[in-house]
C-alpha cells in the first residue's frame, strides 16, 4: 500500500459536482493497493497514518497527530500511485483483477481508521 498524506483544514471530493466525501481538519489520504497487500498492511499502515505528528501543539511545534486533535480522515482510492512509470510516458497499471482488490483493502483501512478517529469517509473512485 501507498499513502499519500496531507494535512488539511478542510477537504471534499466531489463527482460530477456532488459531494461525495469530506471532512473539516484532519488527513487527506489518497490510498494505493499493489498486488502484494494484505489485511495486516493495511492495519500497519493505517497505524501509522493516524499516529504520524503533523499537527501543531500549543507551542506551535508539529506534536501531534489526527487522534490527539479530535481529527478526521478523508480516504481516496487512488489506483495511479504504485504504476509502474518506467516505460516512457506510458502508465502500466495494476491487472483488471488487481483493480478490483482496493474495495477490500479500503474497508479493512476504514475500520481501522475509524476505531481512531472522530470521523473518517472513504471514496473509492471508479477505474
Amino acid at each position: 500500500m501507498i499513502a499519500l498524506i496531507q494535512r488539511v483544514s478542510e477537504a471534499a471530493v466531489r463527482v460530477d459536482g456532488e459531494v461525495v466525501g469530506e471532512i473539516d481538519q484532519g488527513l487527506l489520504v489518497l490510498l494505493g493497493v499493489e498486488k502484494d497487500d494484505d489485511e495486516a498492511k493495511a492495519k500497519r499502515l493505517m497505524e501509522r497514518v493516524t499516529t504520524y505528528r503533523v499537527f501543531e501543539d500549543d507551542e506551535g511545534k508539529m506534536n501531534l497527530n489526527v487522534k490527539q486533535v479530535n481529527g478526521q480522515v478523508l480516504v481516496v482510492s487512488q489506483f495511479t500511485l504504485p504504476a509502474d512509470t518506467k516505460k516512457a510516458r506510458e502508465q502500466a497499471f495494476l491487472a483488471a483483477h488487481i483493480r478490483r482488490m482496493p474495495s477490500v483493502f479500503m474497508t479493512t483501512f476504514l475500520i481501522c481508521v475509524s476505531k481512531n478517529c472522530l470521523r473518517s469517509e472513504a471514496v473509492l473512485l471508479p477505474i
